[in-house]
């Protein structure tokens, strides 16, 4: 079936099975590979978009349910406010450690503060509840979403103004 998708503000016609997950249409479709495949059941995060604003896992999202929503992904994220003070503060606290996580964590973290700009640590850990990070960098990426959140930055050395 033909569908129209806006992604990242760009509209593009694809020709695929109604039930295809957003994942394969962003990845395979769309070349655009920074929506990450971890498990394929919704249980890691690692493909976490956006659709519409909201943080959903494009897995098991099928192409029937973005047609005529917004779609953003981790590639234009740094343009939403929230987006852009998410991906400052993984750079000053080198959040990654192998990365393959982040953008979820990163698309996850900025839904959350566009619609919470000062959560508490329960706010943080509801809305990254489900992105597994096997690194184990749970405390950088907190801090990384109380730094964004607070508007924070550091200099060359690391000492907080």
């Amino acid at each position: 079936m033909a569908f129209t998708l806006s992604v990242n503000g760009n509209i593009h016609n694809v020709d695929v099975d109604d039930d295809t997950p957003l994942l394969w249409v962003l990845r395979d479709v769309l070349g655009m590979t920074g929506t990450k495949f971890g498990c394929g059941r919704a249980l890691c995060g690692a493909c976490t978009i956006h659709l519409d604003g909201n943080a959903v896992r494009s897995c098991i999202t099928p192409v029937t349910a973005a047609a005529g929503k917004h779609i953003t992904t981790i590639e234009a994220i740094g343009a939403t406010p929230a987006g852009r003070k998410i991906q400052q503060a993984w750079i000053e606290l080198d959040v990654p450690q192998c990365g393959y996580c982040q953008s979820g964590q990163i698309m996850s973290a900025a839904a959350l503060l566009a619609t919470k700009p000062n959560p508490t640590d329960r706010d943080i850990d509801a809305a990254l509840s489900g992105n597994i990070c096997r690194c184990g960098t749970y405390a950088r990426i907190r801090e990384g979403i109380k730094r964004a959140a607070d508007g924070v930055t550091s200099d060359k050395k690391g000492s907080l103004t």
